[in-house]
């Protein structure tokens, strides 16, 4: 898509606050599509909290070890001078001054909220459009309909409402519009940043990236309890690899107990998140180097039916590597069979990566065919662009 439109954009995030490649690349992925478009793009992060430190697993007052790495991605990618930091411990902005952040939120076209990682404040309220986009729908929606009082409140900051929950508003899906007039979108992936054919032309392993087990955040809805992780629905598939006669390699932060146990006689192999997830590089060649994606979703997206799309699962398919994951009701709205396949028991699962095994090549071609069709962060970027009248 050749470049068209012109204006300002700041982006809110919190990649310095937890400077996780995912996160980190769920960033770049906007800078990076809102660039291409043509427009002016900042990033500002003044979310107000301490930051998380990867490397003694706590929370941290000093900013300093995460600023380095955020900042030299930063100038890695041409932003070097185009970001700020807002370092709550001191008062003190790190990269753009203070009245420069005060001036572009001013000056800007759009200011988007990445995450909802901001909670607004006057000078956010100030810009032109103020642009709410989810990526964790949910407890937001519900939040919103029961009325709580500083939900409404953060919504009544903004102007536009995106949301991964793609089936928002249809008859399966159980999250309530709450009033709000929601555009449905899909998590961006930077084509150019992710190449087919990186890695072995066939390699051994599906693999996947993430937490175990999530807490907080789980959602009651008419009496019925539906949980932010995706463990639960992970044991239900524990002896999917060793069915499937297929190695399958789960990076995350479960070293024992009995799922752990489970998992290793059905088949499945364990390797530690960290430290590959705290380096972009690293976490774009273990994806590149994987056969393909085999996951499942947390369980607050599967059973409402929310249509929620994964952006690491982008990144597998920008990178041409098929993927097997469970339905979220996606499958209303992005092909599946060859390429990219759902699944909502074992049995399916073991006969998707039947499927993909028997042809590898084939899907592996339809998986970057479907990332540039449904998820190039240009033309996902652009609708939210367009909606805001840039």
């Amino acid at each position: 898509m050749d470049r068209k439109r012109k204006g300002k954009v700041v982006v809110l995030h919190l990649a310095v606050r937890y400077p996780f490649a995912g996160v980190i690349w769920q960033l770049l992925h906007h800078l990076l599509g809102f660039r291409q478009l043509g427009l002016d793009v900042y990033y500002i992060e003044d979310h107000r909290a301490y930051v998380y430190d990867p490397t003694i697993e706590s929370g941290a007052k000093d900013p300093s070890r995460n600023l380095k790495v955020i900042g030299g991605i930063l100038e890695r990618y041409g932003f070097g001078e185009r970001w700020s930091f807002l370092d709550s411990a001191t008062e003190q902005y790190v990269g753009m001054s203070r009245e420069r952040c005060m001036e572009l939120f001013r000056d800007a076209d759009m200011v988007i909220n990445l995450c909802g990682s901001t909670e607004p404040r006057e000078e956010h309220e100030r810009s032109r459009c103020l642009v709410y986009l989810e990526t964790d729908p949910g407890v937001f929606q519900l939040e919103l309909a029961r009325k709580i009082p500083t939900t409404v409140a953060f919504a009544r900051s903004h102007k536009l409402f995106f949301t991964y929950c793609y089936n928002i508003g249809a008859p399966d899906c159980l999250l309530p519009t709450a009033g709000v007039d929601w555009h449905p979108t899909r998590p961006p992936v930077s084509l150019d940043e992710w190449h087919p054919g990186v890695g072995p032309a066939e390699p051994r392993a599906f693999t996947t990236v993430g937490t175990w087990q999530n807490n907080g955040n789980d959602m009651v809805i008419k009496g019925e309890t539906y949980y932010w992780s995706k463990h639960l629905n992970f044991r239900k598939a524990l002896e999917v690899a060793a069915r499937a006669k297929q190695p399958i390699e789960i990076a995350t932060n479960l070293t024992a107990g009995p799922d752990y146990d489970r998992a290793l006689a059905g088949g499945f192999t364990f390797t530690p998140a960290i430290p590959m997830s705290l380096d972009i590089d690293e976490y774009r060649e273990y994806i590149s180097a994987s056969r393909g994606e085999f996951t499942v979703a947390k369980d607050i997206y599967v059973r409402p039916r929310t249509g929620w799309f994964s952006d690491r699962t982008v990144c597998y398919l920008a990178a041409g590597r098929p993927v097997v994951t469970q339905r979220t009701g996606f499958e209303k709205f992005i092909p599946t069979g060859v390429g990219l396949l759902g699944f909502d028991t074992p049995d399916e699962a073991v006969d998707a990566i039947g499927q993909i095994n028997a042809d590898y090549p084939r899907h592996a071609r339809a998986a970057r065919e479907i990332a540039a069709e449904y998820f190039d962060a240009v033309k996902l970027l652009d609708e939210i662009a367009l909606a805001a009248g840039i």
